[in-house]
């Protein structure tokens, strides 16, 4: 199928290198490896395209206004005009990234009759009143209504935000959580050590707990491998050196050099805090699982669902440190338990999250496709 791509989310640089940018960037690329052709019609390109999607047809329609009404009416034109684009182009079916605003994917569905995906990862509508700015909202509450309603299927990645989609009305819903390309993360071999590395990946806020993976680390024998940058990178680095740490904080990195990184880990972590905001499905868990890492992370959000306690993982109370710092303990002291771990973990993702049976099964439901099994090598 001729794909369209919408994304019309300013703050989604599509080939920058924040987790909804990878995102973006995986789906084209499974659409691609199950014979699809997909075109990009999107608000922020972010930067130059990874090597293999370099041939990407891209439409650019950047938005302006640096925030409130002004940014908020541009993005509904920048939509209004994606979508004529998308048309004109031609299309059998269009795939929209849900952004505040837009009805581009509906647009396009009901001018070139084509079956649509609207995919939601967060209620988006909640998140821009809470955290940012949100002039109109009961302008991007009507648009994100008529966008669902409209969808051949929402594809949401948590059985929360599927819940919120209903709220919303949408009619066709299906949950499929994020995924990894089991061909770029690959688990690696480790001469023994007497301090494993610890990693964590993501981008260096307050809602990822890592502060409190510091304070777990203290006085364990352990490395650990911080990759990733944000708000708090400073504060972090600061405590490191306070509590005399074996810290690597290799700073921002392109996606491209995460399983290189990953490789040199014997352990992962997620130490979220845990909060009312548990919708998320993160990539990085995703990641270390595809790496054959086992996780040490907090049982929070759609952890407990994704991860297996004593099998791909570890599961913690959110926010306990004493019980990270256990956890942790455990596996430094038991290298059969981490293989053990690993190997499942791998296989786990495999099995379950290769990013093109989310993109198959998100294209079968809107189309009304029967799902058929995929071949993905371990």
């Amino acid at each position: 199928m001729r794909i369209a791509y919408l994304c019309v989310d300013p703050g989604v640089p599509v080939f920058g290198r924040k987790g909804s940018s990878v995102h973006v960037q995986e789906m084209l690329r499974a659409m691609r490896r199950l014979g699809h052709e997909p075109a990009l019609y999107c608000a922020r390109v972010g930067g130059e395209p990874p090597a293999d999607l370099a041939d990407v047809p891209v439409v650019e329609r950047r938005i302006h206004g640096a925030a409130g009404a002004e940014r908020e009416r541009d993005t509904a034109d920048a939509a209004a005009e994606l979508a004529l684009a998308a048309i004109a182009d031609g299309c059998d079916l269009v795939y929209e990234r849900y952004a505040l605003f837009s009805e581009a994917a509906a647009v396009v569905a009901r001018t070139a009759d084509v079956p649509s995906v609207l995919e939601v990862n967060a209620p988006l509508v909640e998140e821009q009143a809470r955290h940012r700015v949100l002039d109109d909202r009961a302008g991007a509450e009507r648009a994100t209504r008529a966008s669902l309603q409209a969808a051949s299927t929402a594809v949401c990645v948590s059985g929360p935000v599927e819940d919120w989609a209903r709220e919303q009305g949408a009619p066709r819903t299906i949950v499929l959580p994020n995924g990894v390309d089991v061909d770029r993360f690959a688990p690696a071999a480790h001469a023994p050590t007497d301090r494993p590395t610890i990693a964590f990946v993501g981008t260096l806020k307050p809602w990822h707990g890592v502060d409190r993976l510091l304070e777990a680390a203290a006085g364990l024998p352990l490395r650990l491998l911080v990759v990733g940058d944000g708000p708090e990178g400073a504060a972090l680095r600061e405590r490191a050196e306070r509590l005399d740490l074996e810290v690597e904080f290799t700073g921002a990195v392109e996606p491209s050099a995460i399983p290189e990184l990953l490789a040199r880990a014997d352990v992962a972590a997620a130490p979220y805090p845990g909060g009312e905001e548990d919708y998320f499905s993160p990539l990085k868990v995703f990641e270390y699982l595809a790496a054959g890492l086992p996780v040490v992370a907090s049982a929070t959000g759609q952890l407990p669902i994704l991860l297996r306690d004593g099998v791909t993982g570890v599961l913690v109370p959110p926010g306990d440190v004493e019980a990270l710092r256990a956890a942790l303990a455990e596996l430094i002291d038991d290298p059969a338990a981490r293989r053990r771990m690993g190997a499942a973990a791998r296989a786990e993702a495999v099995r379950e999250h290769d990013w093109r049976r989310v993109a198959q099964a998100a294209l079968d439901a809107a189309t009304g496709a029967s799902a058929h099994p995929l071949e993905v090598a371990s």
